[in-house]
């Protein structure tokens, strides 16, 4: 499949960056075409520019500044998200990556009636969501009850890609991991997505 890894940490030598190099190996190594979005390295930026807000509605969306990004998103069968969860959130870099490329005319179209908008990424066949978190998992699931998870596989997938098979592992307690623990999880991305090559 043709695989878009999308990174968004600010740091180089970040956990989110070796997750998403273990993510990386993995699908190189069954055989995907891999195709890498580091948000941070390639300075992205994430507001929404007055052209595109005015052409929101409008019969054709201004995507003229974010062509490359359109077309990575637009080619990829899978896709892979690598991130940190920042306030029970999107960092910022991330949310505007949604906000610019996952917009009307490529994600999804406005009814006519601005009611449902309709999908357009049909050609998305699976999601993996890769993020690392502070707290204890029982705060995001029991508390919060994984409001990113919600936002990821309800608002985005689940109206743009709505045959998206999506998936997602959460690493908790990101800042007190053992060595042990940090490659444990690392297995189980390599693992999770061996098994795409099998679907």
């Amino acid at each position: 499949m043709k695989c878009l890894v999308v990174i968004a940490h600010p740091l180089a030598d970040s956990l989110c960056q070796t997750l998403a190099q273990s993510a990386i190996q993995a699908l190189t190594e069954a055989g995907h075409t891999v195709e890498i979005e580091d948000l941070y390295r390639a300075e992205f930026p994430p507001e929404l520019t007055s052209d595109e807000r005015c052409s929101y509605y409008a019969p054709c969306f201004d995507a003229s500044a974010v062509q490359a990004q359109v077309r990575r998103l637009l080619q990829a069968e899978a896709l892979v998200l690598v991130f940190p969860t920042w306030w029970f959130g999107f960092p910022a870099i991330l949310k505007g990556w949604f906000d610019r490329v996952w917009a009307p005319g490529v994600a999804y179209d406005h009814a006519t009636d601005l009611g449902p908008i309709k999908a357009r990424l049909h050609g998305l066949r699976h999601t993996l969501a890769i993020t690392s978190l502070g707290s204890p998992w029982w705060v995001d699931r029991l508390l919060l009850r994984q409001p990113v998870r919600r936002v990821l596989q309800t608002a985005l997938l689940g109206t743009c890609a709505p045959g998206c098979r999506f998936q997602m592992l959460s690493l908790y307690k990101a800042e007190r991991l053992s060595a042990d623990q940090v490659e444990a999880f690392r297995a189980r991305v390599r693992r999770t997505l061996g098994k795409w090559a099998s679907r």
